[in-house]
């Protein structure tokens, strides 16, 4: 089947496969039929009666509850030009992931319902499952909070300045009070901007040689300390770090959860398998923000997600076009693509290198972001899931050629780079999207 045609059935049975599925305990060789869009049954290896419309051979195969991405940008509305919906969400599902939550910081700014109801409708070609962020203050100014009651109404799942923080104290805790009051999680980009102005890569030896400006890590660690405060003493507050990358701004979120506070966070892949010492020219494929850290901030980073500090695994895909991308060093533009790389990359540096249990690795992508935003009914297999599902070779080793991304854009520094652990096919709704 081509990538981006979709094969539906009404039934579809997934043979021979291990299934791992961290939220139901499950780590076994199991069958999984699918019914009407739920999973109807999990049974061992031909147990399960009756015909199925359509059967998928999975021997040899995980599979696995469909991935779910937290942090992802779509870059519609007005952005058409570096990412659409469409070729987005194909990405997605290349790299196995059956949502995304997309993030608000456009043109416009998605901070009205009626923004949010126009991401989610059919036009706009979506192959996978898109759960709207929206923004936190309006236009993502950081100086008035938006109506989070009706962007909640209207399907958003949390809201967010992405891109930049809020970084007002009144204003972060007036949107933790009230995302506390509706169990909404406000997520936060981690960057206090007052220490990082005309920055462009961390500050370090690195950018010291180079003669950039450099981001220190006590500017991302001092928001999340502030915000985790803020979480601790805020009943119900609801507090995500985004992208985190620092080793101080982990010993924040460390505090929180000790603290029993509602504290999550994700780790980006770049972040657990490069540093700032890999930039070794002024490539701005390996410019993103945050930026590349030290590898004593990689290694606190792999500890984390082994430990179960780090609630997810999310790419923070940020296509550009090519010429937002080609040019100085400073004035290129942040982010990379990363959808259709990061299950490879986990396996790869997480489980290969680390040797992280897969399960664990499985987790990080399912159950854990399914956790930090409440996406009931995913995020697992149990029966009455909906049937959402990854079936991959963890074994399988290839090279990853940003000229047949399906994302719009190639803004990637893994151009090349042999991994191993590749999607076979990502099921939404128990429609095949990609195979």
């Amino acid at each position: 089947m081509a990538h981006g045609k979709t094969k539906s059935a009404s039934s579809l049975l997934i043979k021979g496969g291990h299934l791992i599925d961290p939220a139901a305990r499950v780590d076994a060789l199991m069958d999984v039929l699918l019914k009407d869009g739920r999973v109807a049954e999990v049974a061992a290896p031909n147990k399960i009666r009756g015909a199925a419309d359509e059967k998928f051979d999975a021997r040899g195969l995980i599979v696995a509850p469909g991935f779910i991405d937290l942090h992802v940008h779509l870059r519609e509305p007005g952005q058409g030009h570096k990412e659409t919906i469409a070729t987005g969400t194909a990405a997605a599902a290349a790299g196995g992931f059956t949502s995304v939550c997309t993030m608000p910081n456009t043109a416009p700014v998605v901070d009205s319902a009626e923004w949010v109801e126009w991401l989610r409708q059919p036009e706009r070609g979506a192959v996978v499952n898109v759960f709207p962020i929206a923004a936190a203050t309006r236009s993502s100014k950081g100086a008035t909070l938006t109506d989070f009651r009706s962007l909640q109404r209207a399907g958003a799942i949390a809201v967010t300045d992405d891109g930049k923080p809020i970084l007002e104290d009144a204003i972060m805790r007036e949107g933790l009070v009230l995302g506390g009051e509706l169990n909404f999680p406000v997520v936060q980009h981690a960057e206090d901007t007052r220490m990082t102005e005309d920055c462009s890569m961390h500050a370090g030896a690195r950018s010291f040689r180079l003669g950039l400006r450099g981001m220190t890590a006590a500017a991302e660690a001092s928001v999340v300390e502030r915000d985790v405060q803020l979480a601790i003493q805020i009943p119900n507050a609801r507090l995500h770090v985004a992208h985190l990358s620092t080793a101080d701004a982990l010993k924040g979120v460390r505090r929180g959860k000790r603290a029993k506070a509602r504290v999550t966070c994700e780790v980006t892949p770049h972040h657990f398998t490069l540093t700032d010492e890999d930039m070794r020219d002024y490539d701005s494929n390996y410019k993103m923000n945050p930026p590349l850290r030290s590898a004593s901030d990689l290694e606190a980073i792999l500890a984390a997600l082994a430990d179960g500090t780090v609630d997810a695994i999310a790419t923070d895909h940020a296509p550009h076009a090519l010429h937002e991308k080609q040019m100085e060093f400073e004035r290129a533009a942040f982010g990379i693509t990363g959808l259709e790389t990061a299950l490879a990359l986990a396996i790869t540096k997480l489980h290969r290198e680390k040797r992280i249990p897969l399960a664990r690795v499985v987790e990080l992508f399912t159950a854990g972001p399914a956790r930090c935003f409440d996406l009931r009914g995913r995020g697992s297999l149990a029966r009455g899931s909906v049937a959402d599902v990854t079936i991959f070779d963890p074994k399988k080793k290839w090279t990853f050629e940003a000229a047949k991304s399906l994302s719009k854009s190639r803004n990637t520094p893994f151009d090349g780079w042999q991994l191993q652990g590749r999607v076979v096919a990502t099921i939404v709704s128990g429609t095949i999207v990609y195979q």
